[in-house]
């Protein structure tokens, strides 16, 4: 369920917002979902990734569908620009320069497999997301991921190193979801 451009923009602007809101008072903009079409009160699963001069600044999302698209929006955005742990929080230095990018996740679904190599052939590069799962590990890639990792047995290599695996590492126990994303893009945050 697609978005219209105006919807697309919406979301944009209160992440945005959210993360200037951060930036003055060190907490995520709080909204009233009375404000909102009912296409951006359905619950969504989103992930929202910041960069700077198309290097990773951040990135925070849920998985699955736990609070209204736009309070998760606004969320997101707050967590992907102060709370990545891999990244110092943001800074009013680099506000200007953000490009903020929105991923609109589908429910995941699990795939069926039976080795390695079957999994593999299934893989559509540019399209899936995928969640892997094997004991208390887990990890995913957005579908953005293909743009720097466009080979499947390249991309399910990292994932398991995300997940804390070997890149090698299979067995029987592995559990893959595979989820689609609607991404929604804006080139600076000016």
């Amino acid at each position: 369920m697609s978005l219209n451009k105006i919807n697309q923009q919406r979301l944009l602007t209160l992440a945005k917002n959210s993360i200037q809101h951060g930036l003055h008072t060190g907490r995520p903009l709080k909204i009233d979902l009375a404000d909102f079409p009912e296409a951006l009160k359905q619950q969504r699963a989103t992930f929202v990734t910041l960069e700077i001069n198309q290097q990773l600044r951040g990135c925070i999302g849920m998985l699955e569908a736990v609070r209204p698209l736009a309070e998760d929006i606004a969320q997101n955005a707050f967590s992907a620009a102060f709370k990545d742990p891999r990244f110092p929080p943001l800074n009013a230095d680099e506000f200007d320069k953000l490009e903020i990018h929105l991923s609109l996740l589908t429910a995941a679904e699990p795939m069926s497999f039976g080795s390695e190599q079957e999994l593999i052939a299934q893989l559509q590069p540019g399209i899936d997301g995928l969640i892997l799962e094997e004991g208390y590990r887990r990890g995913t890639f957005l579908p953005s991921v293909w743009e720097s990792l466009p080979e499947p047995v390249q991309f399910l290599q990292h994932l398991k190193q995300k997940a804390g695996l070997s890149p090698g590492y299979w067995s029987e126990n592995i559990r893959i979801y595979r989820y689609h994303a609607e991404i929604i893009g804006q080139e600076s945050a000016r």
